[in-house]
């Protein structure tokens, strides 16, 4: 007896299976439970797909006979056989991981013609131009999913003749020629066994789960490749069938704006891919009232009904044959940030679902796109467009015009901004569209595939410019009698299809509204405080506009290399005595006790912690001979002299180097100064505001108590001193960052001198892996293309190796002092599967840059919901 099930007819799953069954296989499941019109058919599981690979790219046996009984199922249930000559069952082949991955993997439709069973498709339909309009499809996909064939080979037989005008002898001369195409590239003729079709098909399924297009979605969206990708194997059903046929794409709400209406477009006697292909005009859903009107009708009750199931905007696809509607899919919507947070609002007020539902419903990387640019308002009254389209992407873009996938990164590459202009974008563009600051394209509606990928992927984009004709081989477009080249600057406005021909000045924009709502409710719901990386005024000022409670991090060394400072840095670290040193850093004294100032009155009462100096002094003094001499004859100072300080300061590995408080303990007078600036510029603000600021002082780059201790009792002993002489009372608080692996290995006696744990997960990641971010970034791209690592561990916590450090250290800080607080301010800070990491160990705040607070806000809202505590 088999131990494992690997096939599933549709009846047999439901929604809740979408790990074993794809989520567009548990979605047709669940359809049909809930009475849905679908297709039969049956589901080949993730499992599978797993199985597979795990046996040399081979479906095993035990498998093709699953799929086999099922068919025989699938057979009975629509009257139809498969490879019959005279009643031919024809079967689309698609893929359907567990997270949807829109255009990525492949799909192949009008699976089991061949030269036989064409002509009884054509009686039983009564059409024999349908049948082999669907034959040369067939042979077309099929050529280029399973076998790899170039896909313009076809094109280039199609593109002399007006497809409208086919006659049944015109599309058979074009097969006849498509599979010489065939034959010529493979050596074999097309394969005439329907059953040998389909597991041809499944296998180049399975396989599409590691091309190239669908390994970076994944990589860009923080999918696992583990997971694999499930097979749906479903009966054709067919919308070029004539004038009352018909295939579309449609969402439940407005997937730019989020605007309560069913928002979709469609075209007569088309199939599948037509319409996310952009070949056709499609017409927006609302004519096929006109057109089609029982299956408008029919098609609206379906569609709210799904909704209502799903409690979420759900992006359908269909098809009509003969006035006979069938949806062949259902998910939840792709939709921008915008449209997220409204559709979110919206369910709520509508009593569809409570809050912490709509919490869940916006990804946190989503908001990353709702602070996208916009376009400066005094700049875009005075710009003319030079062209408009369909508003597919809401942002605003600028940059300089490519016209292929490569140019585009390659240019990107380079540090230029670019914008990617095509006809259409095929699924193999992903990396040219990942490094693009926009889209604009010729052909498509508001659903095709460069218009779903970019708001899947918050990038601005511009579809349907049909008054552009492009010219990819010359590299140029021309519109309105004027001739863009590659390499000229163009402007994309996603969100009213404008596009301007020139370089625009972008702005971030203003947060309110339905966002205001929005964050509301998850700084209801999130125990984690959020806090920013904040070094100026400025950035503190924007980090509390984006709702920091507090600032996690304050790097100080940042403040002294301005020009007029770094000349005093310079001093103290060329000067040989204690009291020439203490001299030039008490220069220092005012300016660093005005930024502080600034800084606390920005913050308000909110949290500060102050890390005190952590760079290597090399990094302060000039390098070259030409920069030394000029210091010297400033200075006064002998050259050869400076010379050889400079390079007594040299060190091979920096990063392990002379700083952090190895340089308190060096000099002391640092210490001693930043601490003094800190401690008076709080109760100077203390007096002229009232806050009631309790400064937090951290000490970095600790290895062991003893070096917190020593740092730490230059600090209090200043500290207290300042307090005591002001006459005004004033806690705080003296912490350190845990960013060395022997700290956390050796937190619970750290903990009995510390008042706060930050993890500095940057250094802690480089020192537990060995490697440096800065210089081996090649070898770390590498390792994930190569799956030795499945992600950068600097943009997402290793939990299996630095988060047991973490984790280590939290338990054993704990154990000393059960209150002691706990925070984390390096890069991970800002990742949503990090987030629910720290959130899961008990953290107490997460700090990040300021514009990815909303982020950090919702991931840690989000957490919440999910392990509540």
């Amino acid at each position: 007896m088999k131990d494992k099930k690997y096939v599933y007819l549709f009846n047999e799953g439901n929604a809740s299976m979408r790990d074993l069954l794809g989520g567009k296989g548990a979605n047709l499941a669940e359809m049909i439970n809930i009475g849905i019109p679908v297709p039969e058919g049956f589901t080949i599981t993730t499992e599978a797909c797993i199985k597979y690979y795990g046996e040399n790219k081979t479906i095993s046996e035990d498998i093709i006979e699953e799929i086999y009984s099922a068919l025989g199922k699938i057979e009975k249930k629509t009257g139809r056989e498969f490879g019959n000559k005279e009643n031919p069952l024809l079967v689309s082949v698609r893929s359907g991981a567990k997270i949807s991955m829109p255009g990525m993997m492949d799909t192949i439709l009008n699976l089991g013609l061949n030269d036989e069973t064409v002509k009884g498709l054509g009686r039983l339909a009564g059409n024999e131009r349908f049948a082999y309009d669907s034959y040369g499809r067939f042979i077309q996909m099929f050529s280029t999913v399973v076998m790899g064939i170039e896909k313009k080979k076809f094109e280039d037989v199609l593109d002399n003749a007006e497809n409208a005008e086919l006659t049944v002898s015109d599309l058979k001369e074009i097969i006849v020629k498509f599979k010489k195409i065939y034959n010529d590239e493979t050596g074999s003729n097309f394969p005439q066994n329907p059953e040998r079709q389909l597991l041809q098909a499944i296998a180049a399924v399975f396989m599409s789960w590691y091309n190239p297009r669908a390994v970076i979605y994944r990589k860009s969206n923080g999918i696992s490749d583990k997971w694999g990708t499930a097979v749906n194997v479903q009966s054709m059903v067919f919308g070029n069938m004539g004038e009352t046929s018909g295939t579309g794409v449609a969402f439940t709400r407005n997937p730019a704006t989020g605007e309560k209406s069913v928002f979709g477009e469609y075209l007569i006697n088309a199939q599948g891919e037509d319409v996310v292909a952009g070949i056709g005009i499609p017409q927006p859903i609302i004519n096929l009232k006109e057109d089609l009107p029982e299956c408008y009708s029919q098609f609206m009750n379906i569609a709210h009904k799904l909704e209502n199931h799903y409690r979420d905007m759900q992006d359908v696809e269909f098809t009509i044959e003969r006035g006979k509607l069938y949806f062949l899919q259902t998910r939840s919507g792709r939709r921008t940030a915008q449209a997220a947070l409204r559709i979110a609002v919206d369910m709520v007020e509508e009593n569809l679902i409570g809050k912490e539902e709509a919490v869940l419903k916006v990804e946190p990387r989503q908001l990353d796109t709702l602070l996208h640019l916009n376009f400066d308002r005094d700049e875009l009254k005075r710009a003319d467009a030079i062209a408009k389209g369909l508003p597919a992407s809401q942002g605003a873009a600028c940059g300089r015009i490519y016209f292929t996938s490569e140019d585009a990164k390659k240019h990107h590459d380079h540090g230029e901004k670019v914008i990617l202009v095509k006809t259409e974008t095929l699924p193999e563009d992903i990396e040219g569209i990942s490094a693009s600051e926009g889209i604009l394209t010729t052909k498509g509606g508001m659903t095709s595939r460069a218009a779903v990928t970019a708001r899947a992927m918050g990038i601005c984009c511009v579809t349907s410019c049909n008054n552009l004709i492009i010219d990819e081989k010359a590299g140029n477009f021309k519109v309105k009698d004027r001739l863009y080249r590659k390499g000229d600057y163009i402007s994309l406005d996603g969100s009213t299809g404008n596009v301007y021909g020139k370089f625009m000045q972008t702005v971030l924009p203003e947060v309110s509204g339905y966002f205001s709502i929005f964050m509301g409710w998850t700084d209801d719901i999130k125990k984690m405080a959020v806090r920013a990386n904040a070094d100026t005024p400025g950035d503190v000022k924007k980090a509390v506009e984006f709702g920091a409670e507090g600032i996690g991090l304050c790097r100080t060394e940042r403040m002294f290399f301005n020009e007029d400072r770094i000349s005093y840095i310079r001093e103290m670290i060329v000067f040989s005595t204690e009291e020439q040193k203490r001299r030039a850093l008490y220069k220092l004294l005012p300016k660093q006790k005005e930024d502080f100032i600034k800084i606390y009155e920005a913050a308000g009462e909110r949290s500060v912690t102050i890390r005190l100096l952590d760079s290597s002094l090399y990094e302060f003094l000039p390098a070259d001979e030409s920069s030394i001499k000029n210091l010297s004859d400033k200075m006064g100072v002998n050259f050869q002299k400076l010379k050889n300080t400079v390079r007594s300061f040299h060190e091979f590995n920096p990063m392990m180097g002379q700083r952090g408080c190895r340089l308190a303990i060096s000099y002391p007078e640092i210490a001693e100064i930043q601490t003094k600036a800190i401690m008076e510029a709080a109760i100077d603000v203390k007096r002229e505001k009232g806050y009631n600021i309790v400064p937090e002082i951290m000490v970095p780059l600790v290895g062991g108590v003893r070096e917190l201790k020593y740092v730490k009792n230059i600090v209090v002993k200043t500290a207290d001193e300042v307090i005591k002489a002001s006459g005004i009372e004033l806690g705080y608080k003296v912490g350190t960052m845990i960013e060395v692996p022997r700290a956390a290995l050796t937190a619970d006696k750290i903990a009995a001198e510390a008042e706060f744990f930050s993890f500095g997960t940057d250094d802690l990641t480089q020192m537990t892996f060995g490697f440096s971010r800065d210089d081996l970034s090649k070898s770390l791209s590498s390792y994930c293309d190569k799956k030795i690592y499945e992600f950068d561990p600097f943009q997402k916590i290793d939990r299996a190796g630095v988060g047991k450090l973490i984790d280590m250290a939290v338990k054993l800080g704990r154990e000393t002092k059960a209150d002691i607080g706990l925070g984390i301010c390096g890069e991970q800070g800002r990742d949503p599967s990090s987030i629910e990491f720290f959130h899961d160990i008990g953290f107490d705040y997460i700090s990040c840059l300021p514009v990815k607070i909303p982020v950090a806000r919702l991931a840690a809202a989000q957490a919440q919901i999910k392990d509540p505590r």
